[in-house]
């Protein structure tokens, strides 16, 4: 391991950032140092421009994607490098804003007379009228939920948090 690639894995970790992001970010400076074959601190502001470009247009990344590489590499060279800001712009790609597509009562019914398991239906359930992710269900335990208050508790939801929600 390159001395360059250890001082951002420490760089990562010190400031706490989740092990998905220290992989993600690590994996988008290595990816640019595989696209120049150069070390990544010997290219220019410019190549690190187009190598954004070359992603979104040519390889066809997604927005989000594009935006994960560009924290990677802004973190790399403002922390890791130390690079003052003036000295590398990287644009920005711009998210399309969805709206999250609404089950009808009809669907939501059927949902759930469709699942006979007891236990898969009590999860969809609980899954929908309270608006949980896919990680937050996963590790939902029966002491989290408090039926009186109509609540439950979620810990290490996105973001690692403790929230509290009402159904």
């Amino acid at each position: 391991m390159t001395p360059l690639r250890q001082k951002l894995i420490d760089d990562l970790a010190v400031r706490g950032l989740s092990e998905n992001t220290q992989k993600s970010y690590v994996q988008s400076v290595k990816g640019l140092a595989c696209h120049y074959r150069r070390s990544p601190d010997r290219l220019t502001p410019q190549q690190v421009q187009d190598y954004l470009l070359f992603l979104l247009r040519q390889r066809g990344l997604s927005p989000s994607s594009c935006n994960t590489v560009r924290y990677g590499l802004r973190f790399f060279y403002r922390i890791s490098l130390g690079w003052p800001d003036p000295h590398l712009y990287v644009p920005g790609a711009k998210q399309p804003s969805k709206l999250p597509e609404v089950l009808s009562q009809e669907e939501v019914v059927r949902l759930f007379t469709v699942t006979t398991n007891c236990k898969h239906r009590a999860l969809l359930m609980t899954t929908y009228s309270a608006g949980l992710r896919v990680s937050e269900v996963t590790r939902l335990q029966v002491k989290d939920i408090d039926s009186e208050r109509r609540c439950l508790r979620l810990v290490q939801g996105k973001g690692q948090k403790c929230l509290v929600k009402h159904f």
